[in-house]
């Protein structure tokens, strides 16, 4: 038995479920007791986690950025489960190089994978909704489009795209729809452990005032609350969830 009663049986669609996060947040709705169906652009991560979740009702593999394949996954979705209650649009991808590094085609692939996902899987899931009149929309944006960070100028015009979109989108369909971008400071996943040594991930830590990298299962916490009707005047927001890190500058007390 859930938390949250409200979310039993609600038709949910998860972007980028197979690791991580969006997985973390798949096992949350599951324990709802939520109707999910997942999307992940990995078909060997993605068959995995749909055998060593058996509960979730079905999977989609392919690539969000992709127009042709997002009305594939979501008519898919529609055969499933007959429609959307909420959409966890999740997926994305990080690349750490300086600015000058960077060439147009990496820049083009993180803004396609990060925001561009975000407008097709919502504007898919924003159609269905539209007949039933209500709706949740929960984007994963990220700290780092609320403030700069070096070596990610891809990454963090991405996420602060998606906080616009999520504020617009809110204002757009109120008042029957809820829009909100969780805004994850650092994380401890696999795409995570890929660009920091160990050496790095502690130097982070200790400039968090937490002193520590969340888990993925607090980042699925939040968006069950933020889907739930606990939070039924919540919407247009980006919602930090940091540990403290853009509270403002960390001293650790001598």
């Amino acid at each position: 038995m859930g938390i949250y009663k409200d979310l039993k049986d609600k038709r949910v669609v998860i972007t980028g479920a197979a690791s991580g996060i969006g997985l973390a947040t798949t096992k949350r709705f599951i324990f709802e007791e939520s109707k999910v169906f997942i999307f992940d652009w990995n078909k060997e991560a993605l068959e995995k986690a749909l055998f060593e979740n058996p509960k979730i009702c079905g999977g989609f593999p392919g690539d969000v950025s992709r127009p042709e394949d997002m009305k594939s996954a979501f008519r898919k979705v529609d055969d499933v489960l007959g429609g959307v209650d909420v959409l966890i649009s999740n997926a994305g991808i990080s690349v750490r190089k300086s600015f000058l590094e960077i060439e147009y085609e990496q820049w083009s692939k993180v803004l396609r994978i990060n925001l561009d996902s975000m407008f097709l899987c919502a504007k898919e899931a924003i159609k269905r909704m539209s007949d039933q009149r209500s709706g949740v929309i929960l984007f994963t944006a990220s700290t780092n489009g609320i403030e700069g960070h070096p070596l990610y100028s891809d990454y963090n015009t991405s996420k602060a795209g998606v906080i616009m979109l999520a504020k617009t989108l809110a204002l757009e369909f109120a008042p029957w729809l809820r829009v909100n971008a969780v805004c994850p400071g650092y994380v401890l996943t696999s795409m995570q452990r890929s660009e920091y040594s160990p050496e790095m991930l502690k130097n982070i830590n200790a400039e968090i005032p937490l002193n520590r990298h969340a888990k993925p299962e607090e980042i699925a916490a939040l968006f069950v609350f933020l889907a739930s009707s606990e939070a039924s005047y919540i919407t247009g927001q980006a919602i930090s969830i940091d540990g403290g890190e853009t509270a403002g500058k960390y001293l650790k007390a001598l």
